[in-house]
C-alpha cells in the first residue's frame, strides 16, 4: 500500500524567517503579534497583526510581477526544495503535483493598484497580474518545473489542510510520487477592515479560549511540505519527518461566518480522519488547534473535542499556535501543520500564549507553557468561514 509521507519543509511567519527559527520561536512561546506598518491601521478598532518584518532575498527564476504572498510562498519553497534535495530528484517533472491552498492571494497588490491610480491618475496594471487565489500555484508550478497534478484549494481558513490531504491523497492513489503542498498568505488592508467590520478582531493579542479573549489576531505566512511516497522516500536516502495518515473534511451547512455551536461539523471531519488512517482516539497525544481566539470558534471546537474524544478530552494536550503567528487565513492550515508535527521530532508541545484566565466553558489543557512531552502521533483542526472543517492525522515514523 502506497503511504505519503513527509521529507521537506519551508516555513515563514512573524516569528520565524525559516524552519529553525520558526521551531525555536515557538518552542518558547514567542508571541509575533505587534504593530502593522504594511498600511494605515489608524482608523481601525483592532490595530494589531502578526506581521513579517523583512522577506528574505528569494530565488524566483526570473519571473517578475510577484505579489508580497508570492514571495512568502517563494521563500518557504526554496527551504523545503533544498531539505528534501529536490534538485537530485531523477523523477519525470509528470510524477510531480502542486497541490496549494490559497485565500486572499494577492490583495495587497490590488489595493497598491487602486492607491497608486487614485493618487497619479494611473498605475501599472502588473500589479494586478498576481491578484488571482491560484497565482501561487502557478507560479510554484513554473518555478519547480512541475508538469504533473496542480490545483488550488480555497475553503478560507482550512485551505492549506485541505489540500495537504489532497495531496497525500494523490500519492496513495499512484497519481503523483511527490506533491509540493502547503498554502502563502499576505496581510492586506481590506482583510484587515473586514475582520474589524465584523468586530471579530481583538485589541490585544488575541488569547484563544481564555476567558477575556475578544478575537483574532490576523498573521501573515506561508508553509510548504514536500509530500513523497515512503518507498520512494527509502530508496533515495531520506528520513522523513511523519506520515500523513489521514484526513477529513466537512461542511456545517449553518452559518456563513460562525461554526456549528455544538462542533458538530468538527466532529464529521474527525471521524472521517479516523476512518482513513485507521487509528484510534488513544492513540491522539496533541491537539493542535484552530483556536482562534472569537467566541463562538472555540467554544464549538472545545465542544466537538469533548464530544468525540470523551473523557480523555481532558487528557490530551491541547494548544492554539495562533496566538504567536496570528490567524494565517489560507496559510494557516499549512503552518500550523508544521507546529503539530515538530513536537514529534522535537519532543516539545508549543503553548497557548498569552492564555491567562481559564473560561469554565473552555475548560481542557489548554497548554500555557511549552511542555515537554514525547509525542507519536497529533490531529491538527482546521475550521472555516462557510463551515469548512478539516482534520488533519500526522504520526511518527516506527
Amino acid at each position: 500500500m502506497r503511504r505519503a509521507v513527509i521529507t521537506g519543509i519551508g516555513v515563514i511567519t512573524a516569528i520565524g524567517r525559516n524552519l529553525k527559527e520558526y521551531w525555536d520561536s515557538l518552542s518558547n512561546g514567542l508571541c509575533g503579534i505587534g504593530e502593522v506598518t504594511l498600511f494605515d491601521t489608524s482608523g481601525y478598532r483592532g490595530k494589531l497583526a502578526a506581521q513579517i518584518s523583512e522577506i528574505p532575498p528569494v530565488q524566483t527564476n526570473g519571473i517578475r510581477r510577484l505579489s508580497r504572498c508570492d514571495l512568502l510562498g517563494l521563500v518557504a519553497w526554496n527551504e523545503a526544495r533544498k531539505d528534501c534535495r529536490f534538485d537530485e530528484l531523477k523523477l519525470s517533472p509528470d510524477r510531480i503535483g502542486v497541490c496549494i491552498g490559497g485565500g486572499s492571494g494577492g490583495l495587497l497588490s490590488t489595493e497598491l493598484f487602486r492607491r497608486t491610480q487614485k493618487e497619479k491618475g494611473k498605475a501599472p496594471p502588473s500589479l494586478l497580474f498576481p491578484f488571482a487565489t491560484y497565482t501561487f500555484t502557478d507560479i510554484l508550478g513554473m518555478v519547480a518545473g512541475v508538469k504533473g497534478p496542480k490545483t488550488t484549494i480555497s475553503t478560507a481558513c482550512s485551505s492549506s489542510a485541505t489540500a495537504i490531504g489532497y495531496a497525500a491523497d494523490w500519492i496513495k492513489n499512484g497519481l503523483c510520487d511527490l506533491v509540493i503542498t502547503g498554502g502563502a498568505e499576505s496581510l492586506s488592508e481590506t482583510t484587515f477592515s473586514g475582520f474589524n467590520s465584523l468586530r471579530a478582531v481583538d485589541e490585544l493579542p488575541c488569547r484563544p479560549f481564555d476567558k477575556n479573549r475578544k478575537g483574532i489576531s490576523l498573521g501573515e505566512g506561508a508553509a510548504i511540505l514536500i509530500l513523497e511516497e515512503y518507498e520512494h522516500a527509502l530508496s533515495r536516502g531520506m528520513r522523513p519527518y511523519a506520515e500523513v495518515l489521514g484526513y477529513g473534511i466537512s461542511g456545517d451547512a449553518y452559518h456563513v461566518t460562525q461554526p456549528a455551536t455544538d462542533g458538530s461539523g468538527i466532529q464529521r471531519a474527525m471521524q472521517m480522519a479516523f476512518r482513513m488512517a485507521d487509528c484510534t482516539r488513544d492513540e491522539i497525544e496533541y491537539i493542535n488547534a484552530h483556536g482562534t481566539g472569537t467566541t463562538a470558534n472555540d467554544l464549538a471546537e472545545t465542544a466537538a473535542i469533548k464530544a468525540f474524544f470523551g473523557h480523555r478530552a481532558y487528557e490530551i494536550p491541547v494548544s492554539s499556535t495562533k496566538s504567536m503567528i496570528g490567524h494565517c487565513l489560507g496559510a494557516a492550515g499549512a503552518v500550523e501543520a508544521v507546529a503539530s508535527l515538530l513536537p514529534i521530532k522535537e519532543g516539545v508541545i508549543p503553548p497557548t500564549a498569552n492564555y491567562r484566565e481559564p473560561d469554565p466553558e473552555c475548560d481542557l489543557d489548554y497548554v500555557p507553557e511549552p511542555r515537554s512531552k514525547r509525542v507519536d502521533t497529533v490531529l491538527s483542526l482546521s475550521i472555516a468561514f462557510g463551515g469548512n472543517n478539516t482534520a488533519l492525522i500526522l504520526r511518527r515514523l516506527s
